[in-house]
């Protein structure tokens, strides 16, 4: 088992105005993002499965053709291989958790 702190991990910036930390298991990514407002994550899919959950903040979130604004609460799950695409309307905490491992946030 492993402890960790979230101050001990270095934030990386992966696209534009998107910052994470991130933690990996052997099956599992996580990651505490913070989120700059108008930053805009591009439209992309990948094979892992995606569950987000917003901390703080409002973000504009599309899977699949359907968009949603979704506020501190707000959970929605990204299939496999679904389109998705989101957009900060304010300064936002998200958390995202990936299965399999994201080898690319390694």
């Amino acid at each position: 088992m492993s402890f960790i702190h979230l101050s001990d991990i270095k934030q990386r910036e992966i696209v534009p105005g998107f910052k994470a930390k991130m933690v990996h298991s052997d099956h599992m990514t996580l990651a505490f993002w913070n989120i700059e407002a108008g930053a805009t994550l591009p439209e992309h899919s990948h094979p892992n499965e995606q569950i987000t959950t917003v901390i703080t903040g409002k973000f504009e979130m599309t899977v699949a053709g359907e968009t949603r604004i979704m506020e501190r609460g707000a959970v929605f799950v990204i299939p496999s291989d679904a389109r998705h695409s989101g957009k900060a309307m304010i300064d936002s905490e998200l958390i995202d958790v990936f299965y399999p491992v994201r080898e690319d946030y390694r």
